[in-house]
C-alpha cells in the first residue's frame, strides 16, 4: 500500500476532523452511571455463572478495542479466545494451582498476546508513510513497542467487555513461557496476560481494596 500524499492526505484529515466534531456534538462525556460500570464500581471477578458468552459479543468487544489508540496505529495485540475443554486443559498447564478453577469455570478465557512482527503490517495500518524502518533489524525496540501497546489494548479490551455488560477477571498467575510454548510455538506471538470473561457469580466477591488518593499518586511540575 502506498503512502497517502497531497490531496488524499488533506481529504483524510478533513474527514477525521469532521468525525471528531460529530462525536462531540453527539455526546460530550459519559454519565456517572456509565463510568461506574466500566471503572469506578466495577470489580475483578473470580467466580462465574454457567452462562455462555455469545460469539457475536466477542466480535463487538474486539471492534471496540480495535478503535482505541496505539502508537503509529500499530495494533500489536492478538486475542486468543479459549472456550473449548481441550483448550482449557492446555491452558491449565501454565496456571498456578489457585487459578485453575477460576479459569476452568469461566465461559471464555482470553489470552492477551502481542505480535513481535506487528511492524510488517504498518503499510496497511499507517499508510501516511512507511514506518517499517523504525523497527526492521531492531528486535528490542519492536518488542518494547509491541508489549507497551499490546498492554494498552488489553486494558481497552477489559473496559469494552464491561461496557457491553460482561464481567472480567484478569490473571497474571501463570507461566508465559508455558503459554507461548503451548499456543505460539514457531510464531511471532508472545503472551502478556490472561482475562476471564463471562457473567460473574457475585457471591464470591470480597470488599473492594483501597486505592491511593490523588495527592499520593499524582503531582505537578
Amino acid at each position: 500500500m502506498t503512502a497517502l500524499t497531497g490531496e488524499a492526505l488533506d481529504r483524510a484529515r478533513a474527514e477525521a476532523q469532521k468525525a471528531v466534531r460529530d462525536l462531540r456534538n453527539k455526546k460530550t462525556c459519559l454519565d456517572e452511571a456509565s463510568i461506574d460500570v466500566i471503572l469506578t464500581d466495577a470489580r475483578s471477578h473470580y467466580a462465574w455463572q454457567d452462562k455462555p458468552v455469545p460469539t457475536e459479543l466477542l466480535h463487538q468487544i474486539y471492534d471496540i478495542t480495535a478503535a482505541g489508540p496505539t502508537s503509529m496505529n500499530s495494533c500489536p495485540a492478538r486475542f486468543i479466545f479459549v472456550t473449548s475443554d481441550a483448550g482449557k486443559e492446555r491452558l491449565a498447564k501454565s496456571l498456578k494451582a489457585k487459578n485453575i478453577d477460576k479459569m476452568m469455570a469461566a465461559p471464555v478465557t482470553a489470552i492477551i498476546a502481542h505480535d513481535l512482527d506487528f511492524w510488517t503490517e504498518l503499510p496497511f495500518l499507517f499508510p501516511h508513510e512507511d514506518r517499517r524502518p523504525h523497527f526492521e533489524g531492531k528486535p528490542a525496540h519492536a518488542e518494547t513497542t509491541a508489549f507497551r501497546n499490546g498492554t494498552l489494548q488489553g486494558a481497552y479490551f477489559m473496559i469494552a467487555a464491561r461496557a457491553l455488560g460482561l464481567d472480567v477477571g484478569a490473571m497474571s498467575g501463570f507461566s508465559n513461557e508455558i503459554v507461548d510454548k503451548e499456543f505460539f510455538a514457531g510464531t511471532s506471538l508472545r503472551s502478556n496476560f490472561l482475562c476471564n470473561i463471562g457473567y460473574a457469580d457475585e457471591s464470591a466477591l470480597f470488599q473492594k481494596l483501597p486505592r491511593f488518593p490523588f495527592d499520593k499518586a499524582c503531582s505537578f511540575v
